[in-house]
């Protein structure tokens, strides 16, 4: 079984508003579509996936996407994603979608975001809000499916897209057009975008213990853009290393990255001013990681959009590489 992950970067099949510097769909699609049957995916976690549309009306839909996979190996895989509260509608920008090959029968689908963990009220030092209390709130959810192929135990699989490292918005400090009013006001939007990202962690990381709970060796892979390297605290706070919590008895709570066995010199999922980040990641569990096979990052033409005139028209294709795991599920040992 393949499985990856790919922060596709706003895909869609007009940009929103247009601008010269954007790359229209066909010209995306042309490039992407090799890249996606080169994964050979049974499964595939994709981020940043826009929704559109119909025509005629209707409930907004995955329509550049499916256009996209038209004509693939991935038409006619199954599409669950995030959704407005009505439960009909996808997002108008970034959802995160998990396709599945029609062998895997989709069991159930949930959003989670500041549903676990209460966001956190902080009183703002640089605003010139007159009440400067604020509730922080992560803006994306999690997407949660469990997946099951015939009598097989389930997957549980979880996309994420953490927030980025931009500051988030601080009233009166900025950013207008792209510019702050003082280094005290970048600073704390800086620490608001840290606790969105950090607060999307831990509410990961209780998501998967409840399952822990109700499975003792469970199928769990956790996937997608964490806006994070493998040290910062969103990925060590999913992870659970022994190291951290000094418990031994939590060994089998531990989530590991599959990156690991990529050779460290290939170890990244995009560039940012000529420096190399791995801010994608896949995490397994224990009886996961017993049929781990091997992990791919096809970087080989990764582009540093970070640079001057690196504008989408250049580089259509996306700024974050796909990565890739297999796994040989009939050698479940822990399964059998």
């Amino acid at each position: 079984m393949r499985i990856a992950t790919f922060n596709i970067e706003n895909l869609d099949h007009n940009a929103v508003p247009p601008r010269p510097s954007d790359a229209d769909f066909a010209t995306r699609a042309r490039i992407l579509r090799p890249m996606l049957e080169r994964l050979r995916a049974r499964i595939i976690c994709f981020q940043e996936v826009h929704g559109q549309t119909p025509p005629g009306g209707g409930p907004r839909d995955l329509l550049a996407l499916r256009d996209l996979l038209a004509g693939t190996r991935y038409e006619g895989y199954s599409l669950s994603s995030t959704r407005l509260a009505n439960g009909r509608d996808v997002w108008r920008f970034r959802n995160l979608v998990v396709a599945a090959h029609p062998d895997y029968a989709v069991e159930e689908v949930r959003s989670i975001g500041n549903t676990l963990v209460n966001p956190p009220r902080y009183s703002l030092v640089t605003s010139n809000r007159p009440d400067p209390l604020v509730e922080v709130s992560w803006e994306r959810p999690a997407l949660y499916v469990r997946l099951r192929r015939g009598d097989d135990a389930p997957l549980h699989v979880l996309n994420v897209h953490f927030k980025s490292k931009h500051p988030s918005p601080v009233p009166g400090q900025g950013p207008v057009n792209h510019e702050w009013a003082t280094v005290s006001g970048w600073a704390e939007g800086y620490f608001l975008s840290s606790m969105k990202r950090v607060g999307a962690a831990l509410e990961t990381r209780l998501f998967i213990d409840a399952i822990f709970d109700a499975e003792p060796e469970p199928n769990i892979l956790i996937c997608g853009d964490f806006n994070a390297e493998p040290h910062e605290v969103p990925v060590m706070a999913i992870r659970g290393r022994v190291e951290e919590t000094g418990n031994a008895a939590l060994v089998h709570r531990v989530m590991h990255p599959v990156a690991l066995s990529v050779a460290e010199s290939l170890r990244f999922t995009l560039y940012h001013h000529g420096r190399p980040n791995l801010l994608d990641h896949m995490l397994v569990s224990r009886r996961m990681m017993s049929c781990f096979r091997q992990a791919e990052i096809h970087n080989e033409m990764l582009h540093d959009e970070s640079v001057a005139f690196a504008t989408d028209r250049k580089y259509p294709e996306s700024d974050h590489a796909p990565m890739l795991a297999e796994f040989d599920m009939q050698a479940n040992l822990l399964g059998a």
